[in-house]
């Protein structure tokens, strides 16, 4: 199986930045996309940024000019860069990893970690 360990979540002044982590472990052959989700609290999860195997990126439009992902696959990990923070962006984040086995793509995904934007 595929554990995700995230990390650099915090407390952040609005137009301030940070940057999050996520390594991957375990079962990690095949894997085709790597991602970020965030949920507010009272809200349903939402999509962030996708980058897949062949490095093609995707944003939500409410973060586009922004947030910035990339990935070290040596180190099986993603980022996520996230500038001109503003109070709608205070939520949990959870990284996302798709693998394709043959015809079945399975879903995992991180515990989470708290971002706060606030003065």
């Amino acid at each position: 199986q595929v554990q995700l360990v995230e990390s650099g979540g915090g407390l952040v002044q609005p137009g301030g930045s940070l940057r999050l982590s996520c390594a991957a472990s375990g079962s990690i052959f095949s894997i085709n996309a790597m991602g970020w989700y965030r949920q507010a609290p009272g809200k349903e999860r939402e999509f962030v940024a996708r980058i897949t195997v062949g490095s093609s990126t995707n944003y939500a439009d409410s973060v586009k000019g922004r947030f910035t992902i990339s990935r070290d696959n040596a180190k099986n990990t993603v980022y996520l860069q996230m500038n001109s923070l503003k109070p709608e962006d205070t939520a949990v984040y959870y990284c996302n990893v798709r693998r394709l086995l043959g015809t079945t793509m399975y879903e995992h995904w991180g515990q989470g970690t708290q971002v706060t934007v606030s003065t």
